[in-house]
C-alpha cells in the first residue's frame, strides 16, 4: 500500500500553504457504518481512524527520536494502556504500533499512529519533515502488517561494504524477506551484525519466523504418525485424523457435530503435543458445569494429572501453582485470574464450548483472547449460531490474522441494500477455503455410519381456553407492536421490552398457565407426557431424557412423577457442578432411574447415551440449542436408535416456530458444510426479527377449531380459579429459571431481584459491603452489579449460582440482538 498521509481525507482542518504542500480542505463528517461512494474501503477505514484520533486526549512521550521520527510511548489515561509507536515516514505501512488494531487491520495505521502524526503535523517544522520523509540512521528488520504479514528491511545510509550484497541474498527488490530464506535467517543476522554494528531487528520478527518454521517441522515429524497407544481408549479413524490435524496446525478449531467425541480428540492432541513437542502445562477453559466432567475424562483416557481450579481467590491461586499437567478453569473466573494464568504460562489452551467467546465485545471473550500460549485447540459444535461476526470472533482466538480485519471480512461477505442494511451473505465458500488449514468439521452421517438413526416427530397438544386467552392477549400486543414498527420503522426500548415480554408469555403459557401466574394449572402437556412415558417405558431397557427451557415446567413434571412414584433425576442451573456427574452416573448405571429431567443447563457437555428417547416439552428459539439437547443422547457410544419427540402446543406460537430460524441454519451450512454460497434475507436484522415474529405468529392455525377441541379436553382447575395477571405484568418468581429468561417482563430489574434472592441464601451480603451495588467500567462504560462477599470461601458457592443469572442475562441480550 503506497497511499501517503497527505493524500487521504482528513479532519485536521485547514493549514497554511507550504511550498510543495496542498492546503487540505475540511472533510464532511464520516459515517461509521456507511462507506462513502467516492472512497475505497481502505481509505474509509483510515479516515475513520484519523477522525477518531482527533477526539482523543492521549499522553505522548518521546523515547528515541531523530527529529520527529523515532519511537514514542502513547498512553490512554482512561484505559491506562500504553503502546509503543514507531514513526518512520509519511506513508501508510511505514509506521508501527503495538496495539491490537494495528496488528489486525492491515491498513498500516491506527488511531495511535494518527494521533502522533497529527501532533507532528501541528507544527510547520513537523509538516515539512513528513513531506521530506525519514532518513534512517540505522538498518533495521521489522515485521510489516499488511494484507499479509511479511518481514521487511530498511537500509540506512551510508551502507557498509558488503551489506547490500548480503541483503540481496535474503531479501527481494522491495525489501521483503524471501520465504525460502526463513530457515536461514539466523545466518543473515550473524553476518549483518558483523558488517554493520548499528543493525537492529524486532523480536516479533523472530516470533513470526519461528512460528512458520515450527509449522513445517510439525508437519514433517507427524508424517505417517501412529496414534496407537496414545490414550487408554482406542481412537476411531476420524478421531485420529482430528488429533493429527490439530497437531499439525498447532492452533486449530475442531467443529465436529455434537456427540463425535471432541473431548477425547482434545485429550489425544494434548498427549501427542506433550510426547512429541514437549508441552508441560495445558489450561482447559470450559463452562463451570463441565469442570468435573473434564477431570473424569482425563482420568479415564490419560495418565496425566489434573487440577480443577475452584473456590475463592486464594484457593484458586494455590490450584494454579500445583504441579499438574492440566488446569481446568471456568469462563466466569478467568478475568480475575489473569495474573495467575500469566504466571502459569500455559503451553497450550483448550477452549470447550467456545461459543462463549462468539461476541467479541463481552468481557469473557476479551479476557480469553488475552491469554497467551503457543498452541490452542478450540472446541465447539456450533461455531456459527446467528451472525458472521460470531465466527470471526472465535477464529480470531485461533489465528488473529486468518480472516483479516472484521470490517473487510463483513464487507466481502455481507449483501447490503442501498441504505446499507444487511440483506444476506455471499462468497461463503471463500470462508470455507480460508479456514481449511485450521478448521475441521465432520458430521455423524459422514464418519459414524454405525451410529443408529435418529427419528423425530412432533406431538401436537391442544391448548385449553385459559391458555389460549393468555396466549391471544399477548399475541395482540405483538401484533400492535409489529404494526407500529411497520408504520414508523422504529421501536423504543420500552416497546422492544414489551415485545419480548409478550413473546415470552406466549411461549410460557404453551406449557401451562402455572408458568405465568403460579396460581392456576391449565395445560395438558404434563398429562400427555405421562401417557407417552407409560408407552415408552414398557420397554424395560428404555430410558428417557426430558428437556424444558422453564424450570417451573419441570416442577410440574417432578410433582407428577413423585406422585406416581417414578424414580428420576433432575438437573437444573442450581445443581452444583461437582454433583452433576453423580446425576449422570445414577441415570446411566441405575436400572431403576429411567428418567433424566434437564433444563438447558444440561444441553451441553453431558453424555446421556443411556437414553433412547429425547422429549422436548417446548421448542427453543435457536435451532442450535435444540440440536445440543438431542446430541446428549444421539452421540458416539449410542447403541440404539434415538427417538426425538417435540411437544408442540397446537394453534400457538410453538406451532408457528416449527419453521423458525431456517435462515440461521442456511448461513451456518453455507460456511461450515459447503452449502449454498449465497444466502438471502429481506432487510436488516431488526427487520428480519420482526418478519420472523410475523412468520411465527402468522403461521398459527385457526384458533376457533383449536379452542373447540380444547374446551372438550380441558382439565378442571386443581384449585379455585384465580384471575390471570395482565399480560404486561411481571409474575413474581420464587427462583429464577435456569434457562433463558422465563419471566420476560421486568428485564434487568427483575433479573437483579432474582439474582439477589439466590445469593442472599448464602447469608454473606450483610457481612461486608452491605449488599449489591452498581458500578460502571471507566474504559468501556459498561454497567455491572458488584456483590461483596463476607468470606473468600463463599466464592465457590456464588460461582455455582452465577450460571442461573448469566443465562437470564444472555437471553435478554440475545433477544435484542435478534
Amino acid at each position: 500500500m503506497t497511499l501517503a498521509y497527505r493524500r487521504l481525507p482528513t479532519t485536521r482542518g485547514p493549514r497554511k500553504k507550504l511550498a510543495g504542500l496542498e492546503k487540505k480542505a475540511k472533510t464532511p463528517k464520516l459515517s461509521r457504518t456507511h462507506k462513502p461512494a467516492d472512497m475505497s474501503l481502505e481509505e474509509w477505514q483510515v479516515a475513520l481512524r484519523r477522525t477518531y484520533s482527533q477526539l482523543l486526549s492521549l499522553e505522548v512521550e518521546a523515547v528515541d527520536l531523530d527529529g520527529p521520527f523515532g519511537e514514542y510511548r502513547v498512553t490512554n489515561p482512561q484505559s491506562k494502556r500504553t503502546y509503543s509507536v514507531m514513526i518512520r515516514g509519511p506513508r501508510l505501512g511505514e509506521n508501527r504500533c503495538e496495539c491490537p488494531d494495528y496488528r489486525v487491520n492491515t491498513l498500516g495505521t491506527c488511531k495511535h499512529i494518527e494521533y502522533v502524526v497529527g501532533r507532528i503535523e501541528s507544527t510547520l517544522k513537523g509538516r515539512r519533515a513528513l513531506v521530506a520523509g525519514c532518513v534512517p540512521k540505522t538498518s533495521e528488520v521489522w515485521l510489516q502488517y499488511g494484507f499479509k504479514r511479511q518481514v521487511v528491511i530498511t537500509v540506512a545510509r551510508p551502507v557498509p561494504r558488503g551489506f547490500l550484497a548480503l541483503v540481496e541474498r535474503f531479501f527481494d527488490r522491495a525489501g521483503v524477506l524471501r520465504p525460502e530464506r526463513y530457515r536461514d535467517f539466523g545466518e543473515f543476522l550473524a553476518q549483518a551484525v558483523q558488517l554493520d554494528p548499528r543493525f537492529t531487528y524486532r523480536s516479533e520478527v523472530l516470533d513470526f519466523l519461528v512460528e512458520a518454521s515450527d509449522r513445517e517441522e510439525r508437519s514433517r515429524r507427524l508424517e505417517g504418525y501412529d496414534t496407537q497407544g496414545l490414550l487408554k481408549h482406542k481412537l476411531m479413524p476420524y478421531q485420529k485424523e482430528g488429533v493429527l490435524f490439530a497437531a499439525r496446525a498447532g492452533r486449530a478449531l475442531l467443529a465436529d457435530d455434537m456427540g463425535l467425541g471432541k473431548t477425547i480428540q482434545a485429550l489425544g492432541w494434548a498427549e501427542l503435543m506433550a510426547r512429541e513437542f514437549g508441552i508441560e502445562r495445558v489450561l482447559i477453559v470450559c463452562p463451570a458445569s463441565l469442570k468435573y466432567q473434564w477431570e473424569q475424562e482425563i482420568r479415564k483416557f490419560t495418565a496425566r494429572s489434573a487440577t480443577v481450579i475452584r473456590g475463592g481467590l486464594n484457593q484458586r491461586l494455590e490450584g494454579y501453582r500445583e504441579d499438574t499437567f492440566f488446569k481446568i478453569v471456568n469462563y466466569d473466573v478467568i478475568h480475575r485470574d489473569l495474573d495467575a494464568i500469566g504466571e502459569l504460562m500455559p503451553d497450550a489452551v483448550i477452549l470447550d464450548e467456545a461459543q462463549r467467546i462468539k461476541n467479541w465485545k463481552t468481557r469473557a471473550a476479551q479476557t480469553v483472547k488475552s491469554i497467551r500460549s503457543p498452541y490452542a485447540l478450540v472446541l465447539t459444535g456450533t461455531p456459527l449460531e446467528n451472525r458472521l461476526e460470531e465466527l470471526h470472533s472465535i477464529v480470531s482466538f485461533v489465528d488473529l490474522h486468518r480472516l483479516g480485519p472484521t470490517f473487510r471480512f463483513l464487507y466481502n461477505h455481507q449483501i447490503t441494500d442501498e441504505a446499507g442494511k444487511i440483506t444476506g451473505y455471499k462468497n461463503l465458500s471463500a470462508i470455507t477455503q480460508t479456514l481449511s488449514p485450521i478448521l475441521l468439521r465432520r458430521h455423524k452421517k459422514d464418519v459414524l455410519t454405525q451410529l443408529p438413526p435418529r427419528m423425530e416427530k412432533n406431538f401436537f397438544v391442544p391448548m385449553t381456553p385459559q391458555q389460549m386467552a393468555v396466549h391471544d392477549e399477548n399475541k395482540e400486543i405483538v401484533a400492535k407492536l409489529v404494526a407500529k414498527w411497520r408504520r414508523q420503522k422504529f421501536l423504543t426500548d420500552a416497546d422492544q421490552r414489551r415485545l419480548m415480554v409478550a413473546l415470552q408469555y406466549m411461549r410460557m403459557v404453551c406449557d401451562s398457565t402455572w408458568l405465568v401466574d403460579k396460581a392456576t394449572r391449565y395445560g395438558d402437556k404434563v398429562k400427555e407426557l405421562l401417557v407417552l412415558l407409560d408407552e415408552t417405558l414398557e420397554d424395560p431397557s428404555a430410558k428417557v431424557v426430558i428437556f424444558s427451557q422453564w424450570q417451573r415446567m419441570h416442577d410440574l413434571v417432578v410433582e407428577a412423577l413423585e406422585a406416581a412414584q417414578v424414580p428420576h433425576v433432575y438437573l437444573h442451573g442450581g445443581v452444583p457442578s461437582e454433583k452433576r456427574s453423580g446425576l449422570v452416573q445414577a441415570f446411566t448405571a441405575d436400572p431403576a432411574v429411567r428418567i433424566f429431567l434437564s433444563t438447558d443447563a444440561g444441553g451441553t457437555g453431558l453424555n446421556l447415551q443411556a437414553a433412547s428417547t429425547v422429549i422436548n416439552l417446548d421448542l427453543p428459539w435457536n435451532p442450535a440449542v435444540l440440536e445440543q439437547r438431542i446430541a446428549r443422547a444421539h452421540r458416539m457410544g449410542q447403541q440404539r436408535s434415538v427417538t426425538v419427540v417435540n411437544f408442540v402446543a397446537e394453534g400457538s406460537i410453538e406451532h408457528g416456530m416449527l419453521s423458525l430460524l431456517s435462515f440461521k441454519k442456511k448461513v451456518a451450512a453455507g460456511i461450515l458444510d459447503n452449502g449454498d454460497d449465497v444466502v438471502h434475507m429481506e432487510g436488516s436484522r431488526l427487520r428480519q426479527f420482526i418478519r420472523t415474529v410475523e412468520e411465527a405468529t402468522g403461521a398459527i392455525p385457526d384458533t376457533e377449531a383449536v379452542l373447540e377441541e380444547a374446551e372438550e379436553a380441558a382439565l378442571p382447575s386443581p384449585q379455585p380459579t384465580a384471575a390471570l395477571p395482565a399480560p404486561t405484568a411481571v409474575p413474581q418468581l420464587s427462583a429464577p429459571s435456569s434457562g433463558p429468561s422465563s419471566h420476560g417482563s421486568a428485564g434487568l430489574s427483575h433479573l437483579l431481584s432474582s439474582a439477589t434472592q439466590l445469593i442472599s441464601g448464602l447469608q454473606t451480603l450483610a457481612q461486608q459491603g452491605g449488599g449489591p451495588r452498581v458500578e460502571r467500567d471507566a474504559q468501556t462504560g459498561q454497567a455491572s452489579v458488584r456483590i461483596p462477599l463476607g468470606r473468600p470461601e463463599d466464592a465457590e458457592q456464588v460461582e455455582q449460582l452465577l450460571p442461573l443469572v448469566a443465562t437470564l442475562a444472555q437471553a435478554f441480550a440475545a433477544a435484542f440482538q435478534r
